[in-house]
């Protein structure tokens, strides 16, 4: 823990820190109930947590109790503390078994919930209690009355006005879900202020994620559900297959090539050391805690990562909250969870801003974006809406890639009809899922085969112009369609968007018909696509092909070289938006 020289300056709280302290007071002030503060992870909560304390104290005369769970978030909040009020250092104090330290006489205490809740009246009264990480609180509801809440029951005797104030990046629980509601059964009653992910990114306060497709897929339909989360053995059974592993290390060095420092979440022991040992094979160093790593071991591993010394580094359950690495450009996800909170965490390791990085790529073998939708938009059920059901919040279509509600039986992009949802699949590779709504990702895909077909909107009028369907054939089992206006009235923007794409792959002058344009693609006369680039907008209906690989530009053809007719039936696409 740092000590900090009394002539330092204290730090400005950022616009919306300021408004989130000044909503805790307006709260406090107006209501009777306790208030909750939502900031994203990296939004700078422990400055709000710095600056409420630092009032309460200078300002009111009062005394403060901040609590944590895990000794990391201990430390920072009291680092922080001595840098927002240098001047109050000396009233500053910290009780945690874990630190050694058992501080009870200050102003101000920062403690660890394990190490004080049966210790309320040995700290005497408190004025305002402040809970980091407040989604660590259980609702009454959730089985057993918790720490947290033996602790403000006995506080409470002590100061019947003691009045308490949680900070948060997820506001939810994966058993219960969301943590403010009416008492009795929740501590937390009112979010009083909350900031989101993509407006700090807008403003540059968090760095910006982007995600990349995978190859390889893992069927999660079958794992259990076991107190909200997905049974842990099941998950590294699963995902600790060793073609997933070596096709996902492959694709991790392939997709990090340029990044600075790349963090791994496992699914087990076992699976991390699987994974560690594999990317060490194909020669680059990969360091590996968990919660049984040796404190020195763990400490030395954590410190070459943060100075950037170790690029790779694998975990298992314990780098998700606490831990403060501005480096990470990074964030792979090698396990499949069922808690949005936890998602939201891991993804969280790469929002802090560094200046070697621009943005931080996130990589999901777990299927997770698809499970609970993107961080800033993710799908909470409280435990009444869940109960009986599974349900995910978004599935992919296998067919065309959308990504739907999951109530759908039906696609309403394509009409592919799915099985029952005890069968639904995810994606276990990185997923072509945004990772925030409205974000851009781009796919490369191998073209094997390519089908040219004449498309008539249904529904559309007798006089609406049909269009050129182009299906490009990606693999096994995996389709990609673009529709081209070659019929649109001339001079029109669609008619020159396909002209354009018609003289960039034949040397013979566009036709003015459907039937006569599929005549010619089938009797050779267009180039053959070798890659194309697919574009998807998370939260937009249709992905758009964006560039190609084409091959020559045919100078003759023979008639009648017609490809064979494809043996399979396309889907119907009445909802093609031409």
């Amino acid at each position: 823990m740092t000590q900090v020289c009394t002539k330092q300056p204290v730090i400005t709280l950022r616009p919306y820190q300021a408004e989130a302290v000044d909503a805790v007071y307006e709260h406090l002030r107006c209501r009777d109930d306790n208030p909750c503060v939502v900031i994203p992870t990296a939004g700078g909560k422990t400055a709000c947590l710095g600056a409420i304390c630092r009032d309460v104290v200078q300002k009111w005369d009062g005394r403060v109790l901040v609590l944590a769970h895990v000794k990391e978030l201990i430390e920072q909040a009291v680092d922080k503390l001595h840098v927002m009020a240098p001047d109050l250092w000396h009233q500053i104090g910290c009780y945690s078994a874990g630190l050694k330290s058992r501080d009870t006489d200050h102003a101000i205490i920062v403690a660890g919930i394990q190490s004080v809740y049966r210790r309320a009246a040995q700290l005497d009264a408190f004025d305002i209690i402040l809970v980091d990480e407040a989604h660590m609180i259980p609702t009454g509801g959730s089985g057993g009355e918790g720490m947290y809440r033996q602790f403000l029951a006995d506080a409470k005797v002590v100061n019947p006005n003691v009045r308490l104030i949680g900070l948060t990046a997820t506001p939810y629980r994966m058993t219960s879900g969301t943590i403010c509601g009416p008492a009795p059964d929740h501590l937390l009653n009112h979010v009083c202020y909350e900031v989101g992910v993509r407006e700090l990114i807008a403003q540059g306060y968090l760095c910006p994620l982007v995600t990349k497709a995978g190859r390889r897929k893992a069927d999660t339909s079958n794992l259990h559900i076991r107190a909200g989360e997905f049974i842990a053995g099941e998950v590294e059974a699963l995902m600790d297959d060793d073609g997933l592993v070596h096709s996902a290390c492959r694709e991790i060095l392939e997709q990090t090539g340029d990044r600075h420092s790349v963090l791994i979440f496992a699914a087990g022991v076992k699976h991390a050391l699987h994974v560690q040992r594999i990317l060490e094979e194909l020669g680059h160093q990969c360091g590996f805690v968990c919660g049984e790593t040796l404190p020195f071991e763990r400490d030395k591993t954590l410190t070459d990562f943060k100075n950037g010394d170790l690029k790779y580094l694998v975990n298992v359950n314990v780098l998700t909250t606490g831990f403060d690495a501005p480096i990470i450009d990074c964030v792979v996800l090698l396990r499949p969870t069922n808690s949005p909170g936890l998602f939201y965490q891991s993804v969280g390791r790469g929002f802090r801003l560094h200046p070697d990085k621009t943005n931080c790529l996130v990589l999901d073998f777990g299927g997770n974006i698809l499970r609970h939708g993107p961080v800033d938009a993710l799908q909470i059920k409280d435990k009444s809406e869940r109960k009986g059901s599974n349900e995910a919040p978004a599935k992919e279509c296998p067919n065309c890639q959308a990504l739907i509600h999951a109530s759908y039986s039906i696609c309403p992009d394509c009409g592919h009809e799915f099985p029952p949802p005890e069968r639904e699949k995810h994606d276990g590779s990185a997923s072509t899922a945004g990772v925030l709504s409205g974000e851009v990702t781009e796919t490369d895909y191998d073209v094997s085969s390519v089908y040219y077909s004449i498309h008539t909107k249904r529904g559309a009028p007798p006089e609406h112009p049909k269009t050129l369907r182009v299906d490009y054939r990606c693999g096994f089992n995996e389709y990609h369609s673009e529709w081209i206006c070659v019929a649109h009235p001339k001079g029109s923007y669609a008619w020159q968007k396909a002209s354009t794409w018609w003289q960039a792959r034949s040397s013979e002058p566009m036709p003015d018909t459907v039937e006569q344009a599929v005549e010619l693609a089938e009797n050779g006369v267009l180039a053959q696509p070798l890659t194309i680039t697919v574009r998807s907008v998370t939260g937009e209906k249709f992905d758009r092909i964006t560039r190609y690989e084409l091959g020559a530009i045919p100078t003759a053809v023979a008639a009648g070289n017609a490809p064979d007719e494809p043996d399979y039936n396309w889907p119907d696409d009445d909802d093609i938006p031409f």
